[in-house]
Formats: C-alpha cells, sequence, structure tokens
C-alpha cells in the first residue's frame, strides 16, 4: 500500500479548535503508520504545481520551485545517493546555505531510508571535523566555499566516501553527480519512528553530541507553527537563520511545507537587517522566524514598514525584551511576535499564541498541544508548585519531538532521562521523561517562565540567581546590543555575578555606563543581583545560531 492511499487527510497537527483548553484536552498524535517525511512535505500535496520554495539571490536572481519540482529532484538525487552507495542508516552531510540543494539533500535522504545530516557552513576545521566524524559520514553534499575545510578534515574522517559540491569542480560537481538518475523513486518503507536526521548540538559545554530524531519530528513542530503563527498557516514564510539549525528547519521551513504553503530562501550570510527588510517586502512575507538580535538590529534601520505584509513573527533562543514588543506594536501596526521555547533534543515545546490566551511579558507562553510539560524536583520526581524554580521536563511517550537519543551516547541518553513523575496532590506517572537541563517555573494558570541552563546557575551570597533574567534587564537598555551574565568565583560570596557587555553602535563603556546599568538590575530585580563586575567588549562569543556562549566567557577567566 502507497503513502498517499493510506493516507487520506494528511493535515494532521492542524489546531481547529475554540479555545487552547480545548487543544490541549483533544488533540493527539495521529501519523499514518507508514509516515515518511519526505511524502509529507512535497509529494502528498493535491496541487503539486502550487509554489513551495521562492529561491532568491544576493545577486538578483530569482527562482520557483514546485512541490512537484523539488519531489521530482530530490527523486534525482535520491537515485544518485544510492548509486554511491548510500544505503538505509546512513549519515549523509548537508553543508549548504539556503539554497535549493540543501533541502533536496535531506528530502533525498529521508526518500532512501539514509539519515540527513545538518551542517553550518560558518563552521571551521575543528566543529567540522568533529560532526562528521563523530556521525560516520559516508558523503556530503556541500558549498564550493566549504570544500578546502572538508579538504583539511577528510584523513580524520575514515567513514567520508565521498564529497559532492554544488557549483564545484567537474569532478565532485553537484551537477555531475546527480546526471543520468532521473526516474520515480518509491519511498523507502518508514514510520515515524524511523531514523531521519541527526543535529549536532552548539557544543557550548562540552563536546558537541549528535542528536538522533525520526520522520516523526517535523510535523511534531506543526502544532506550535499553527500556534505561534496565530492559527491561520496560510501564507509566506521565511526566517534568515541558518537552515542548518533545528529552530529555521524545524520552527519554519518544514511546517510550512507540510501545510502546503511557500518559503523563501536567500543565503544572506552574515544578518544584514537592511537586507532582511527588503526581502520581507519584495515576497511579502507573511510569518517569519527571528532571533531576538535580528529584531534589534531590524530596530536600529530607518527604514518604512509600510511595504511590508508581516503578519506574525515568532521568536526564541535569547531574550525577548519589552522593548521588541513595543516597537512590533508601534512600528509594525500590532504584529504579534511570538516567544517560544524547545532545544535540540525537544524543540518547539512551549509558546505563546495572542489569538488563545494574553501574552505575558517575560513568560514563554505555556505548552503547545501535544507536548506533557512540567517543572519538576528532579531528586524527587515531583512536580514544583507554582512559583518555585525546577528542571523542565516533557513526557517522552508518542510526542514526535523528543529525541530517540544521543547519537553513540546512551549513558548521555540515560542521564537526561528519568522514569516517572509525580504531580503535587501525589498523582503518579511512570513514563519515561526528558530532562532538559533548564531550569524554570510556572505559574497557576499554566505560563512558563525560563529561569537559566542548570549549569548555568549563579549561587552568590546563598542567593540562587538566573544569569537569563539579569540578561534581559540588561540588554533592555539602550546603551547594550548583547550581553552575557555569568558567576566568578568570590572568597566572600562564593560567586559574584559578572556581566560582559557589547555596547550599542554610538555607545561606548564608561564607569557612567556601568553605573547605571547596576542600577537599573537592582531597580528591575533585586539588589543582590547586581553585577559587581562589568566588562566592556567589542564583540561577544556566540555559536552558530546566534546565542552568547557563557562556556567561552568562562574560559576566559
Amino acid at each position: 500500500m502507497t503513502n498517499a492511499e493510506a493516507d487520506p487527510d494528511p493535515w494532521y497537527c492542524t489546531l481547529e479548535y475554540d479555545t487552547y483548553e480545548e487543544a490541549r484536552a483533544s488533540f493527539s498524535w495521529e501519523l499514518p503508520s507508514n509516515y515518511n517525511a519526505a511524502y509529507d512535505l512535497v509529494r502528498k500535496h493535491p496541487d503539486p504545481s502550487s509554489t513551495a520554495l521562492v529561491q532568491a539571490y544576493p545577486d538578483g536572481r530569482r527562482e520557483t520551485h514546485s512541490f512537484a519540482d523539488l519531489d521530482r529532484r530530490s527523486d534525482r538525487l535520491a537515485n544518485a545517493l544510492e548509486s554511491a552507495g548510500v544505503d538505509r542508516g546512513d549519515r549523509v552531510g548537508v553543508v549548504l546555505p539556503q539554497r535549493p540543494e540543501n533541502l533536496l539533500t535531506h528530502l533525498a535522504c529521508w526518500k532512501l531510508g539514509a539519515i540527513s545530516l545538518p551542517l553550518s557552513v560558518l563552521f571551521g576545521p575543528e566543529a567540522l571535523g568533529h560532526r562528521l566524524a563523530d556521525s560516520g559520514a559516508r558523503v556530503v553534499v556541500a558549498d564550493r566555499s566549504v570544500r578546502e575545510v572538508i579538504r583539511e578534515v577528510e584523513p580524520d574522517c575514515p567513514a567520508l566516501e565521498r564529497v559532492v559540491v554544488v557549483a564545484g569542480e567537474r569532478e565532485e560537481s553537484y551537477e555531475r553527480f546527480v546526471a543520468g538518475h532521473d526516474g520515480r523513486r518509491e519511498l523507502a518503507e518508514t514510520d515515524a519512528d524511523t531514523p531521519a536526521v541527526v543535529i549536532y548540538t552548539s557544543g557550548s559545554t562540552g563536546p558537541p553530541k549528535g542528536v538522533l530524531h525520526t520522520h516523526g519530528l517535523w510535523v511534531g513542530h506543526c502544532p506550535a507553527f499553527s500556534k505561534y503563527f496565530e492559527l491561520d498557516v496560510e501564507g509566506t514564510y521565511w526566517t534568515p537563520a541558518d537552515w542548518a539549525w533545528i529552530g529555521a528547519l524545524g520552527d519554519l521551513v518544514f511546517p510550512a511545507w507540510h501545510y502546503g504553503q511557500p518559503v523563501v530562501g536567500y543565503p544572506m550570510g552574515r544578518f544584514d537587517p537592511a537586507e532582511a527588510f527588503s526581502v520581507m517586502a519584495e515576497f511579502s512575507v507573511t510569518g517569519s522566524f527571528l532571533p531576538p538580535t535580528a529584531i534589534r538590529m531590524l530596530m536600529e534601520v530607518d527604514s518604512t514598514t509600510d511595504d511590508l505584509a508581516i503578519e506574525a513573527i515568532c521568536s526564541g533562543g535569547e531574550p525577548l525584551t519589552p522593548e521588541i514588543l513595543r516597537w512590533a506594536d508601534e512600528e509594525l501596526g500590532g504584529v504579534p511576535v511570538n516567544e517560544l521555547y524547545g532545544q535540540t533534543e525537544a524543540n518547539l515545546l512551549v509558546t505563546n499564541c495572542d489569538e488563545w490566551f494574553p501574552p505575558r511579558p517575560g513568560s514563554m507562553g505555556r505548552p503547545v498541544p501535544g507536548h506533557e510539560v512540567r517543572v519538576i524536583d528532579t531528586e524527587t520526581g515531583e512536580a514544583v508548585d507554582a512559583g518555585a524554580v525546577g528542571e523542565i521536563a516533557v513526557r517522552r511517550g508518542d510526542d514526535p519531538v523528543v529525541f530517540e537519543g544521543y547519537w553513540n551516547r546512551p549513558e548521555a541518553t540515560e542521564a537526561a532521562t528519568i522514569e516517572g513523575t509525580r504531580e503535587p496532590n501525589g498523582e503518579e506517572d511512570d513514563g519515561s521523561w526528558h530532562l532538559t537541563g533548564d531550569l524554570g517555573r510556572r505559574d497557576e494558570e499554566g505560563y512558563l517562565w525560563f529561569v537559566s541552563r542548570r549549569d548555568d546557575l549563579i549561587v552568590t551570597s546563598g542567593y540562587r540567581v538566573g544569569p537569563r533574567e539579569i540578561e534581559e534587564v540588561l540588554v533592555d537598555h539602550r546603551a547594550v546590543e548583547q550581553v552575557g551574565v555569568l558567576g566568578v568565583p568570590d572568597e566572600v560570596r562564593g560567586e559574584v555575578i559578572k556581566a560582559v557587555v557589547q555596547p550599542a553602535a554610538g555607545y561606548e563603556g564608561s564607569e557612567e555606563l556601568r553605573a547605571e546599568l547596576r542600577e537599573l538590575v537592582r531597580e528591575r530585580l533585586a539588589a543582590y543581583e547586581y553585577p559587581r563586575v562589568i566588562e566592556f567588549r567589542d564583540r561577544l562569543p556566540q555559536t552558530t545560531t546566534g546565542k552568547i556562549r557563557r562556556s567561552a566567557l568562562a574560559d576566559e577567566l
């Protein structure tokens, strides 16, 4: 039986409910027994001629690709990979910017039953070499800009047999690789639990770990997509985020395709706010995933927003300040900016939705239908009371966004798993729960607040302080572009709070600014939470996904 024959209703995850409470109570995961991500994303659509990808390039070139075109081209690549020896379960690296071959490689892998490996073109030899060697990738499809980096690490990657280069020299070129491999591709026998992708953590603490996900991952993101885009999924979508990141592929690209909506691709490289405004205006983008840093850069550009079609923005990964919400309300005409929460191991667990409930400043929102999220005491397994700080956990069960495990690291998977939890009223749940490593708290209505990473918690003079809440206050100051907060050893207090600040354009670090920032924290948070040490830098270390690398700051102490 083909997938199409088994699938009379392909819109598995549409949230057609009147209220959030109804959605939470009624929604369930119901995927066909022979689910395949490539079928879901490109082959199932009733109008295959409809636009799937609008590809733009900085040099002015423009391309339009239908779902049928992407299906045919990924068939071709799948046939070529199979001829090159790629088999079920083999890993294929994808080191490409925002261009069609990036997404085609993922689709081709899933059609074969192989496992795709999204990797950033920004990786240097150490980062790229570790991921290729650790995953045992057999083939890499790469941009020509990273060919020399791959050549440097190839001797340390014994499993790597073939490098295919987009726009590369003839003997390695993508065009030559796929030539002569036309023909319809039958999909491999898969289901929602079949391994499909390994995504590496950013490696902010320790060596990066591969996170193994299954075919059900992308459709698992769809309820959140529907929620943070205000329950209206029709539109055109774009994100400047790297397509090597789950926050780009999962938050926007693949959920949009599940719903048959077009995505814009644009290999911008370093984020340019003027270019971003231009892309959104030219292609009438209605929904975008924009990290807070990108939004703050947009806020600094003197550009008209009158020609934008934007209807909703989702954002996450760093503090979403009141200043951002005010800007979206005043300059974008009331466009909602919905914060979301997730991680590579379990993405899009919590988000806001103004259509269903009023957002609360500083809150990540409420759990997405389909995800059971609790804040627990990991020593007792008991859910903590409202207002108390505990670790955020998500029930594994049949939840498709919760990872299968860390690649070749069963001990790490076990360490991040707890068997059974218990509500304060004593009600027990004997299922397995994934421990996110994030500390948070919830209120009586179920809104969740992020406090800090478990390992980032600062204990100063007996007070437990989460660095993120201090960062949220400091970055709201007009003179602050970015900030990282951490604890530094102190003989008297155990630790004192240090803030490393990147001043905004037009500002410089000074004793006067230090005094203002300390007073701001005292006023907004508490006297014991102000940073006793403030250092100014021209630029802060970041992961490839744009997050401040506190571990790098700590290593420099």
